[in-house]
């Protein structure tokens, strides 16, 4: 398994809607090895081929419940809505507000080049439509409201931060968001 690079916004593979698969290959089995990889270590919980510069039609989903490797995604139906707030690590430092469905069923075929349906809700559902919207060239800036720099975000949770029953004053709270800028520690930014 190599780490791959993530390609950032503005590399046109991002924007392309990506080639399906029609046989699993050693080639299309390396790639979702990798791509596996590349999201741990990013780290980040979703994972679509065009974030490694490959048009085609995978993604690799890991939120806490199980690793899933899905090959020619689709939604087949969807329920409800609801609001929430999602990053990427194709556009790091940035999140946004995005509508998307609470519950989705996703069929797709495993690596064993069986077909599956997938049922999800809540977090994973909205995975789901995350990563296979990368494979049809949308990016979820493309449907986010309230984007904002995510460094803003963290200063003001910082800014009202308890430490031993006491706020911790403004100045503080900036010197540590300083430090974090830093640091450079856009990869902490996970993906969703």
């Amino acid at each position: 398994m190599a780490i791959r690079e993530i390609v950032l916004i503005g590399n046109p593979v991002l924007r392309k809607k990506a080639k399906k698969i029609d046989r699993i290959i050693p080639l299309i089995k390396q790639l979702i090895d990798d791509m596996v990889a590349t999201m741990y270590k990013a780290p980040g919980i979703g994972l679509a081929a065009p974030q490694v510069g490959v048009s085609k039609r995978v993604i690799v989903v890991d939120v806490g419940e199980r690793l899933y490797k899905l090959i020619n995604p689709k939604i087949v139906s969807s329920e409800g809505l609801e609001t929430g707030t999602e990053g990427c690590l194709s556009v790091p430092g940035k999140v946004g507000e995005v509508e998307r469905a609470t519950n989705v069923v996703v069929k797709a075929m495993n690596t064993d080049g069986r077909y599956i349906k997938i049922e999800a809700g809540g977090f994973l559902a909205k995975c789901f439509q995350h990563e296979i919207d990368h494979l049809d060239g949308i990016l979820y800036v493309d449907k986010a409201t309230d984007i904002r720099d995510v460094f803003e975000e963290m200063e003001e949770e910082l800014e009202s931060v308890m430490y031993e029953d006491e706020i911790i004053e403004e100045e503080s709270a900036h010197r540590m968001v300083k430090t974090f800028h830093e640091q450079d520690q856009t990869k902490a930014i996970f993906e969703l």
